[in-house]
């Protein structure tokens, strides 16, 4: 009886190694150079300069039309534009990864695809299921945004929408909870019906309408730096870094990291131009010059901006969501031309960032159904237009659902999380890779391994554990939510381990 108990405890160990190990199985560099030019169903049509302006189409957009007036407001004040700096190393260093990545795992999928080939398939889910979150709420954020600016603009010629229609049920602030008065925010939902159509239509086309709205945005940004410089008040910087309430990120200098784990969310439009990896012509050298010099103009832009709109409008009046509208309103009659101008340059601005982001989940649902993990009907190409139709759609559906009933601030936050989280994973990714697959061709080196990405994961983790404790609690909710599908549904149609039983 003790022989058969000590066999039936050994057979049970292994069956316990083994699936453990099953759960960190990995890709191979070989399988993904592999699927990126055996399965490649989507069209390349993505240049160097397409994903460079992909890049500033999604960064530039929330960050400076949405989320700067929020931060300020609520947690850091003028300050919001030292916030600004310390998000961009994080995201700097952060890049260098992602650049090395791209240069070597031309397909789509982001993190996720690099987690796949360095950290295995469970790791893969969790990131996959992270930018899920980062994506679809991030659409979400911004569509929200630009309901704001729609209505504003709308106001300008006298015509005013109802708040019923045009604001979020809810109010989400400091003080909680709370009812707005509203039904649903009808135009944010229309945006996002718009983009999603687009997208369904062809990349292509997305990308050549994003390239056209970017020139005009950038060229409005710097018509209100412009402009906006000879109404800065110096007063509205008195104090720079407002003095702490007494709550941690509520001013001061823990206020200001707060303000820069929410406003990272800003910077996601650089990891977005990963996803289109399957769609560019040239991806190992094309993505990393995507990455980096989007981000770079972008940081810039971000910093010039912050400190303007902290200058003309007191940062207690900035807890809105169209913050540049009111600085521009405070422009005088003198001006008066303009504010029509950088309304439409903010409400073109953001029509690419739902763009964008909306492109880049379609494009994590695709690559995950691809690969087993979620329901194959995700991986479907469109016969005619060869874009992921059913990924889109249901991306479409489920951001729009978000952006007509809830609030832009807890939109944010979530979004932030989700997107430091994925940072994590790729900045430690190039750690393991470099160890696992030192001789691998790579078409871009990240500088001074380990230490950038040590840097970049510790920024990220500083940011993240500034972040409000509800925010951390909404993120293990959605990750709960992620391994009953993943252990339901993913762990037995994936096909990676399909492959390894053959």
């Amino acid at each position: 009886m003790r022989i058969k108990s000590k066999i039936l405890i050994q057979v049970t160990n292994r069956q316990y190694i083994h699936m453990f190990k099953n759960l960190f199985i990995k890709k191979t560099l070989f399988e993904l150079e592999a699927e990126a030019q055996q399965n490649n169903s989507l069209k390349r049509h993505l240049t160097a300069m397409n994903l460079v302006l992909l890049g500033i189409g999604c960064v530039i957009g929330a960050g400076i039309f949405v989320l700067t007036g929020s931060a300020a407001a609520m947690y850091a004040g003028p300050a919001v534009a030292i916030s600004f700096a310390i998000s961009a190393v994080g995201c700097m260093f952060a890049g260098l990864c992602y650049a090395e990545f791209a240069s070597m795992i031309p397909i789509s999928g982001s993190a996720y695809t690099y987690g796949y080939a360095t950290m295995g398939e469970f790791i893969a889910w969790i990131i996959g299921w992270d930018l899920i979150l980062e994506y679809l709420f991030g659409s979400a954020t911004v569509a929200v945004g630009w309901s704001g600016y729609v209505v504003s603009l709308f106001e300008y010629f006298n015509i005013h929408l109802p708040a019923s229609i045009s604001q979020s049920p809810f109010i989400f602030d400091a003080n909680g909870w709370r009812t707005s008065g509203a039904i649903i925010n009808f135009p944010a939902i229309f945006i996002v019906g718009i983009m999603t159509t687009l997208l369904i239509v062809g990349i292509k086309e997305s990308a050549k309408l994003n390239n056209i709205i970017v020139i005009i945005k950038v060229a409005v940004i710097l018509l209100f730096i412009g402009f906006g410089i000879s109404h800065i008040e110096v007063s509205n910087w008195t104090p720079f870094i407002p003095e702490n309430t007494g709550t941690w990120g509520h001013f001061g200098w823990s206020g200001i990291l707060t303000a820069s784990g929410v406003i990272f969310f800003a910077y996601i439009g650089f990891d977005a131009v990963s996803t289109a990896s399957q769609e560019a012509i040239n991806p190992k050298r094309d993505m990393p010059i995507g990455i980096l010099v989007s981000l770079a103009v972008c940081t810039i832009l971000y910093i010039a901006v912050s400190l303007t709109l902290t200058g003309i409008v007191n940062y207690k009046d900035l807890n809105v969501p169209a913050p540049i509208a009111i600085a521009i309103d405070k422009f005088g009659p003198n001006l008066l031309w303009l504010s029509p101008i950088v309304k439409m340059g903010a409400i073109a601005g953001l029509s690419s960032v739902v763009l964008v982001l909306l492109m880049g989940q379609s494009r994590i649902f695709y690559i995950m159904a691809h690969d087993g993990l979620l329901w194959k009907s995700f991986a479907k190409v469109h016969p005619k237009f060869k874009t992921p139709h059913n990924a889109t759609i249901v991306t479409g559906l489920f951001s729009a659902f978000f952006a007509g009933f809830f609030p832009i601030g807890l939109l944010g936050e979530l979004v932030s999380i989700g997107t430091l989280f994925a940072f994590i994973i790729v900045c430690f990714g190039i750690i393991v890779l470099r160890k696992t697959e030192p001789n691998a061709p790579r078409g871009f080196r990240t500088p001074w391994v380990p230490l950038v990405p040590v840097m970049g994961a510790l920024i990220c983790i500083i940011e993240m554990a500034s972040l409000p404790l509800d925010t951390w609690i909404r993120l293990l909710v959605w990750m709960a939510i992620g391994f009953v599908i993943y252990f339901t549904y993913g762990r037995k149609h994936s096909k990676t381990r399909q492959n390894s039983k053959q």
